[in-house]
This record gives C-alpha cells, structure tokens and sequence, in this order.
C-alpha cells in the first residue's frame, strides 16, 4: 500500500487520519468523504463541492490529539466560516501542520468503535463495541481473532451490552448490520494481509440517522 510505505520511508510509526481512512476504505470501511487541502481559498472551494456544513481538522503525523491541539472546527455553514477556521488551525498546529482535511459532517447521537490489535500469541484480533467517550468509561467491547466471517461479525454485535444501540431508537432507524459486518470482516482481512499494521483505531463510528456506519476519525498505527 502506497501510504504505508510512504510512513516507512519518512520513519513514522503511524499513518495521518487522511491517509488511514484511504487503507481503510480499500477493506470495506466507510469513511467520510474529504479532501486534504494546503491553503484557505482550496478548503473554500472544496467545501463548497462538499456542501455544507463541514468539519476542518488539522492533519499531520505529529497530529494526533487533535481536541487538545484545537485544531478541529465543526458545523461551519459559509466560506467565511471556512477560511477563518483554517487560519485558526494552521495558527494552532504551526509548523506541525501537513495539510488541512476538510470533511463532510456527520451527524449522529450514536457512536460506535471498530478497530484492530495485533497479540503477540494470538495475531490481528477485531474490536468491536460502543465508541466515543462511553469507550473509556463502559469498556464495552468484544475482539475475534482475523480472520472472521459476517456470522462471526453479527456475533459480536450481539455481545456487547449495549448492543439496543443497534436498534431503531426515537425515530432513528437500526443499523446497518451488514455494512458493518462487511467494516469488522474487512479490518481483520486488512490485518491478515498487512503485518506492518500493529493497531487501527476508528473511534468513533457514528451511525447516521439511517442507520449507516460512517467512520469520522481513523488511526492505523504501525509495527516494526
């Protein structure tokens, strides 16, 4: 893969959201759609082709807690918005500052998380489970050592406590549970054929209103 050995060739350990979401969607993961841009008129222009609102985050190797950085800005409605938020960002990361994504926003009250481990008895294993902040608070996850299959992947649905999540909820309709099955069996196919991938983080995965899984934030962190 082109991004991988882009990071081994620049010595990184780990790949920019922008260039782990491109991985991620050659395994079955839907990601948001988005550019990575250099100046304020490009972040313009692109989210007018994007349509608005959308999101602008700072990208860069270096970049990677970008909520304490404040190098993320949401729900910008008007080019105005737009060039004033990449002025900001570009101001907060200074000259760690690669690029800035501009990004489709995703709207959703519920957040999932997929990713991937790599054990060192056990080899890739899958994670599935409730994402965002009930990640840290619940530890609400189940893992499957890769390969698995979409039974193995339903099953995991089913594990989690709070599994009511993927059910219609207050006029949202359930979720895609084949859109993710095909996410989780990809990941662990992502693990099987790259041993470079020590880690990958998607966290969270916001389920839309329609119910269809979205990745909006993505780490894949690389191994020896």
């Amino acid at each position: 893969m082109e991004v991988m050995k882009k990071a081994v060739k620049e010595k990184r350990r780990n790949l920019t959201e922008y260039e782990s979401k491109k991985l991620l969607a050659r395994y079955g993961v839907p990601v948001t759609r988005e550019f990575l841009v250099k100046d304020a008129d490009a972040a313009a222009a692109k989210a007018e082709k994007i349509g608005y609102p959308v999101a602008l985050k700072g990208s860069g190797p270096e970049l990677l807690h970008k909520t304490e950085l404040d190098i993320i800005r949401l729900n910008l409605k008007n080019a105005g918005e737009v060039r004033r938020a990449f002025k900001e960002i570009k101001a907060n990361a200074g000259d760690k500052l690669k690029g800035v994504l501009v990004q489709e926003l995703v709207k959703g009250q519920r957040e999932l998380v997929i990713g991937l481990v790599r054990d060192p008895q056990f080899g890739p294993c899958v994670m599935f489970g409730l994402g965002g902040i009930y990640l840290e608070i619940l530890r609400d996850v189940c893992f499957r050592v890769a390969p698995i299959t979409e039974d193995d992947a339903n099953q995991m649905m089913n594990e989690i406590k709070g599994r009511k999540i993927l059910e219609p909820f207050r006029g949202m309709a359930p979720a895609d549970r084949k859109a993710l099955a095909k996410a989780l069996v990809g990941l662990g196919r992502l693990g099987m054929e790259n041993d470079l991938v020590k880690e990958v983080d998607v966290n969270p995965l916001i389920l839309t209103r329609e119910g269809k899984p979205m990745a909006v934030d993505a780490l894949v962190i690389l191994g020896e």
